[in-house]
């Protein structure tokens, strides 16, 4: 298959593993990088070995570019989504896909319009652990899914992130930041939501940054920054979510569980592509661990930008898609919208459950 040329827009910490990730995928080539600070995408493409470091224009400009990888922070991502499209690339964004529903609607009506592709992170949800959850699921291994519950409590990023800011401002917090990968493995495991409600506040109206370069600095946190929320598929499954940046995690709390008519499955931490996978059914005493029956359970970020690779040679819809990724959008939106006005959300937009990754991959290859 001919090479999907990729421009990486975005220097910072997360992309150290794009760079690695997509350079040993053999359907693209990483022909350039980009950022505000051009000093800081000369030293990305001198330590990885990109030929080509200039502005986000003269990225956007290049002629030999297929597809941008924006990797900016979220209250960038709509504008750069825009301006890649715009200028006739694809384009993948790290999650959320925006800040704001408006921004994300923009975003898929200007891909609609160029009939160009849009993709999104996470794709945590493309590796081996989830993609064989979905499969017992699908096999009826827990029989027919009835409910989930999911778990992320941490103290919040301001204790090791180098530029937490951010992460308190619009667009962030917990839900926003950590939410994209527990309701991404939701969507892909039961399918789309029908409505969600919850409750939503900002424990600490201000934070400490106690990692470097920073420390000492105070932050003005703008966002929830503790939701919990519950969600109706259309499925009929009914779900609870809690996304905290206020606590520590409690030790016996697990990160995803579906809960079926025949058994319970264990699902590991969609932050992640690997296991382990754990399943518990009726006449078992205890959970038994399932092998993995699919590739990518390492650090495989980037591999939703492999699989657009393919779905643009082979004009074909992509996994992580921009639908998926604006389905996600609103339902993190709605549950703050639904804490705000005491009311359920009802969705709005709907997505198609993606379609399950082949078995039987050799790494760096898809199709």
């Amino acid at each position: 298959m001919e090479k999907v040329r990729v421009g990486i827009i975005g220097c910072g910490k997360i992309s150290g593993i794009y760079f690695k990730n997509c350079k040993s995928f053999q359907a693209l080539e990483v022909a350039a990088c980009a950022d505000l600070n051009l000093a800081r995408a000369e030293a990305s493409a001198e330590e990885h070995g990109i030929p080509k470091a200039c502005s986000v224009q003269e990225l956007l400009a290049d002629p030999d570019i297929d597809l941008v990888i924006n990797l900016t922070i979220p209250a960038a991502h709509a504008e750069v989504c825009i301006q890649a499209l715009e200028a006739g690339k694809h384009v993948y964004v790290e999650k959320p896909l925006a800040v704001t529903r408006e921004e994300g609607q923009r975003i898929l009506a200007t891909a609609q319009s160029k009939e160009l592709l849009v993709g999104s992170a996470p794709d945590t949800f493309l590796g081996g652990g989830i993609q064989t959850c979905i499969k017992l699921i699908q096999d009826g291994w827990i029989g027919t899914p009835v409910a989930a519950s999911a778990f992320m409590i941490g103290r919040g990023h301001e204790h090791w992130h180098p530029d937490p800011e951010f992460y308190y401002a619009p667009g962030g917090g917990p839900m926003f930041d950590m939410g994209p990968y527990y309701l991404t493995a939701l969507v892909a495991m039961l399918g789309p939501i029908q409505r969600v409600t919850g409750s939503a506040k900002a424990s600490y109206s201000e934070r400490t940054i106690t990692s470097q370069p920073k420390f000492g600095q105070k932050i003005k946190v703008e966002t929830p920054t503790h939701v919990a929320g519950v969600i109706d598929f259309h499925s009929g499954a009914i779900g609870t979510i809690i996304t905290s940046f206020d606590a520590f995690g409690g030790a016996q709390v697990p990160r995803i569980e579906i809960y079926g008519s025949e058994g319970t499955l264990s699902v590991p931490d969609p932050n992640t592509f690997g296991g382990p996978v754990l399943v518990r059914r009726l006449d078992a005493k205890e959970f038994s661990e399932i092998p993995l029956m699919f590739g990518y359970a390492d650090n495989s970020r980037g591999l939703g930008v492999l699989d657009m690779a393919y779905a643009i040679r082979n004009k074909r819809i992509n996994r992580a898609n921009g639908e998926l990724a604006y389905h996600v959008l609103e339902a993190m939106h709605g549950f703050h919208d639904a804490s705000r006005e005491g009311k359920h959300y009802v969705m709005h937009s709907s997505c198609e459950k993606p379609k399950p990754m082949p078995s039987g991959l050799v790494k760096g290859v898809l199709d």
